[in-house]
């Protein structure tokens, strides 16, 4: 009888695991190497604020195995908490592309969710995209309304890369509109390739003591908007990593505030950079795709195994010598994983320290 009950036992596990979408799959695919194979990141949007100081949102990276790591929906602004705002600071904020009652962006944009994906394709391809509308909000304009406050509007905007070969890895960044105020404080269309504006009526994203005589219409901003071109224009902790060929998108924001007194005195300069839909993909200089699947050149399974992400953290500015502090070491939630083996393999996978690059 025991050996009868051992026996069945053994057999209902085995029809067990067989039936579970994918994990089956997921067992007898082999990993491509975690440090040197292909790989892709996607990150929603994180901030240089001075040197050293830096806000990196939680990053997205491509599973070993097919499969993918998706933002979650529930991230829709930075900063998003108490550490992040002392990280930031208490001006500034950037609205990923979903609200509430108040819109944040222009007549006509509707709110939405961002879609920021890094993913291993079925071919072992790595992929990335990242699409949403983003608002950057400075709140010491003191308006009543998240509108009265926008400043910079990207609309439509998507960046994604593709590494198939070492041959041919391409990358893409585009934008509907890019929304700017201009010198008579109306948000207006600037055009869908870039931007440089001088005189912008935009304040520090944090202020200090030197700030208390600063005056808020002598204060002003030079911004301009770019794609991002070079990996190392990435916002990005040690975890990201490139391959012999890499391939990036993205947009920059590079802000320079001249914060003035009423007599119009130079008080300082603060230098900001915010890096929106960073994504890249990676390859090793003798990657070969595989074969693709029944299911298209390039598809992903039903159930991918599961992805890592890099957790969210920031460095504040004012921390410049070898003792400063991480924030948001725990903010580990940002990505949906999809398959059933995701939490059985995701309890084995140790944390990727956060330092900024």
């Amino acid at each position: 009888m025991t050996r009868f009950v051992t026996k069945l036992a053994a057999a209902t596990a085995a029809i067990a695991l067989a039936s579970v979408p994918g994990l089956a799959s997921a067992q007898t695919t082999q990993a491509v190497d975690e440090k040197t194979g292909p790989v892709s990141f996607a990150n929603v949007a994180s901030v240089r604020i001075g040197n050293p100081g830096s806000l990196i949102t939680e990053t997205q990276r491509s599973p070993l195995t097919p499969g993918q790591s998706k933002l979650s929906p529930d991230r829709t602004v930075v900063p998003r908490d108490a550490g992040e705002r002392t990280t930031l600071g208490d001006q500034w904020a950037i609205n990923l592309g979903r609200y509430g009652d108040q819109s944040p962006f222009p007549a006509g944009i509707a709110s939405r969710d961002h879609n920021v994906i890094a993913a291993l394709q079925q071919t072992t391809v790595p992929t990335a995209v990242a699409e949403s509308n983003y608002a950057l909000i400075d709140n010491g304009r003191g308006g009543a309304k998240p509108i009265d406050n926008t400043v910079l509007v990207l609309e439509g905007a998507k960046s994604s890369v593709d590494c198939s070969s070492p041959g041919k890895a391409t990358s893409s960044t585009s934008v509907g509109k890019i929304w700017v105020r201009d010198q008579n404080g109306d948000l207006k269309p600037s055009g869908a390739s870039g931007i440089d504006v001088k005189g912008l009526k935009l304040g520090p994203p944090s202020t200090g003591g030197i700030d208390k005589t600063a005056s808020k219409d002598k204060t002003t901003s030079d911004l301009t908007v770019s794609r991002v071109t070079a990996f190392d224009q990435l916002i990005r902790q040690d975890g990201w990593r490139a391959g012999d060929v890499t391939a990036v998108a993205g947009w920059k924001v590079d802000v320079v505030t001249h914060v003035r007194d009423e007599e119009d005195k130079d008080l300082r300069e603060a230098r900001t950079t915010i890096v929106l839909g960073g994504v890249s993909c990676g390859i090793p200089r003798n990657f070969v795709a595989k074969p693709a699947g029944g299911t298209g050149p390039g598809a992903a399974p039903a159930q991918p195994a599961v992805p890592g992400t890099v957790p969210a953290g920031g460095i504040p500015p004012q921390n410049a010598d070898s003792t400063r502090t991480v924030v948001g070491l725990g903010l580990l939630g940002g990505g949906i994983v999809i398959g059933a083996a995701a939490m059985l393999l995701l309890r084995r996978r140790k944390p990727v320290p956060v330092r900024e690059k």
